[in-house]
């Protein structure tokens, strides 16, 4: 159960005290989240039955750090970043840059990453990320609001069937796998950054 002093998220746990440091943290932690979006979109591991990214996971691992306003402020950037032309989505500069290829099949998911970061980050703050069958409910909550409005886009562009078909069935298994690869991290992280905390106001 989480008090009035408790730190809310891991990034609340790992900021300094001074306030100029809380914000290059800040700052710092933005451009550290808007890289691994950027890193998650370009690797696909092999996998059945379509390869598939990590950005779905970081996504929620970024909601689960953060917290909502974070979490969101930071995929925000990311998506400022893809609509200023710069090829920070997957697949680009190949299959196009910018406003164009975020209003394209993937736009919808581009959505769903903002919406999931922020309810994810939400559920943190709550204490979501501190259980893994709490980190878990909520990790699905995230691959469920990305899907739904990545087939939502989709069934406006191909129709409902179709969008399903190659929007959210070849994705169904990878996004168990990340769900509890998630699930199963966070506790661990924050024992881990607890303990360095601890240690840290010790010395």
């Amino acid at each position: 159960m989480l008090t009035t002093n408790s730190p809310r998220t891991l990034l609340d746990l790992a900021k300094p005290e001074s306030a100029a440091a809380k914000l290059a943290t800040t700052a710092g932690a933005v451009l550290f989240g808007v890289c691994l979006l950027t890193l998650s979109a370009k690797i696909k591991v092999p996998f059945w039955p379509v390869p598939m990214t990590m950005q779905t996971l970081v996504v929620l691992m970024l909601g689960m750090a953060y917290g909502a306003r974070m979490a969101a402020g930071t995929v925000l950037a990311y998506l400022l970043a893809g609509a200023a032309g710069l090829p920070v989505f997957a697949g680009t500069p190949e299959r196009g840059i910018g406003l164009a290829y975020m209003m394209g099949p993937t736009g919808g998911f581009l959505l769903g990453f903002l919406i999931s970061a922020w309810v994810v980050g939400f559920l943190a703050e709550r204490g979501f990320d501190r259980s893994l069958v709490l980190c878990a409910l909520a990790m699905l909550a995230g691959h469920a609001i990305i899907s739904l409005a990545g087939v939502a886009w989709l069934a406006a562009l191909l129709g409902t069937t179709k969008a399903i078909q190659v929007g959210f069935m070849p994705f169904l298994a990878s996004s168990v796998l990340k769900t509890a690869l998630g699930a199963a991290a966070m506790p661990i992280i924050w024992r881990i950054v607890e303990r360095r905390s601890a240690l840290r106001r010790q010395n």
